[in-house]
């Protein structure tokens, strides 16, 4: 069996790895496509202490970003309700409906926190009343915050 040559990719490769990750190839591969492309290069001493260093670097900033998110996530808490006036026919049905940008909108009012309309996620809103929605902040990190629907 032919033996593996360990790499370090410099650039996001399908279905192997990611940039920084250290990979185990053919040595066919690596010598045809992988280097010449400047897709990866070969280990050294050097080149394992800098992945490292990246590493260290990155999971420092990942560990920022939650805590960040964290304290969204207390000040968004913080608020009670959110209030959100919208103009109703009979029955209290809304013309129209509550969209994830109105959300985001009545938060950023509310309390200077500007938050991802694409990590909001709401229930379908055709009438008046209290609403759960769930805000994704980070992948570890998610608040669930009520939104009142009222009449205009």
């Amino acid at each position: 069996m032919a033996k593996r040559i360990q790499l370090v990719l410099n650039r996001d490769v399908s279905k192997l790895g990611k940039t920084g990750d250290l990979v185990d190839v053919a040595p066919g591969y690596a010598r045809n496509y992988l280097i010449p492309q400047g897709l990866a290069v070969p280990t050294s001493p050097g080149i394992l202490k800098q992945v490292a260093r990246r590493r260290a670097i990155e999971q420092q900033r990942l560990q920022e970003e939650k805590e960040k998110s964290l304290t969204i996530k207390a000040a968004l808490e913080k608020v009670s309700r959110y209030a959100i006036a919208m103009q109703a026919g009979e029955e209290n049905v809304l013309f129209g409906t509550v969209t994830h940008q109105d959300v985001a909108e009545v938060i950023q009012k509310a309390t200077g926190q500007e938050v991802d309309r694409r990590g909001i996620t709401l229930p379908e809103i055709r009438k008046l009343g209290i609403y759960q929605a769930e805000i994704k902040l980070h992948p570890e990190v998610s608040a669930s915050v009520e939104i009142e629907v009222t009449a205009a």
